[in-house]
């Protein structure tokens, strides 16, 4: 009997030890895994609102690179006159060109490029910033227009894609960073979550 039992007694003994150490590198890899997407999130995060706030430091300022030097805003330039009036296909071409240079417009698209950036580099007020950034991803897909062909002039479009253009990953980006809450690794997040004001309303996160 002793013969017989001691098999069995090592295997008890075995057992559980086996679960023991399989278990810490599961663990080990999960945690792991959890901080390298926060911190590819974060970095997502800033390189997008990067890409709104230089937007507007570029149109405000004309520092020579999509606004020539001298075309600034603050110098009188019209940061949506340009690109408006350029419109020359999809249904709302006239609407826009109704728009172009007006101040209304201009101040709206250039307090929304940097509320946007501003909010995504310090990884504060995400979704309002993803709602905001939507809506303006949303208008200026429209004013390209991608599914058409032909331009109103009848010359070809040369769209690349008749759907998805880099206007719709922006506006996912936005979205998938607030849904995550991304603004809490490198950022503000976490302190901004904690105001008061942010406490009552959630929708300010």
């Amino acid at each position: 009997m002793a013969i017989h039992n001691q098999p069995h007694h090592r295997l008890g003994f075995r057992i559980p030890s086996l679960y023991r150490t399989g278990a810490a590198p599961v663990a080990a890899t999960d945690t792991a895994a959890t901080t390298t997407s926060a911190y590819v999130l974060a970095g997502l995060r800033v390189l997008t609102g990067f890409v709104f706030l230089w937007a507007f430091l570029d149109k405000a300022f004309g520092f020579g690179y999509a606004t020539p030097s001298g075309k600034g805003w603050i110098e009188g330039g019209s940061p949506t006159k340009g690109f408006l009036s350029s419109v020359a296909a999809g249904p709302m071409e006239s609407t826009f060109h109704d728009w172009a240079g007006a101040g209304w417009a201009n101040w709206l698209f250039m307090l929304g490029l940097l509320g946007i950036g501003v909010a995504l580099v310090l990884g504060v007020a995400l979704r309002p910033a993803a709602v905001a950034g939507t809506a303006m991803m949303a208008l200026m897909w429209i004013a390209e227009w991608p599914p058409a062909k032909h331009l109103s002039d009848g010359s070809l479009s040369m769209s690349s894609n008749p759907f998805a253009d880099y206007h719709l990953i922006y506006a996912v980006v936005l979205i998938a960073l607030a849904a995550v809450g991304a603004g809490a690794t490198w950022g503000l997040g976490k302190v901004w979550a904690k105001l008061p004001v942010v406490s009552r309303h959630t929708w300010l996160k």
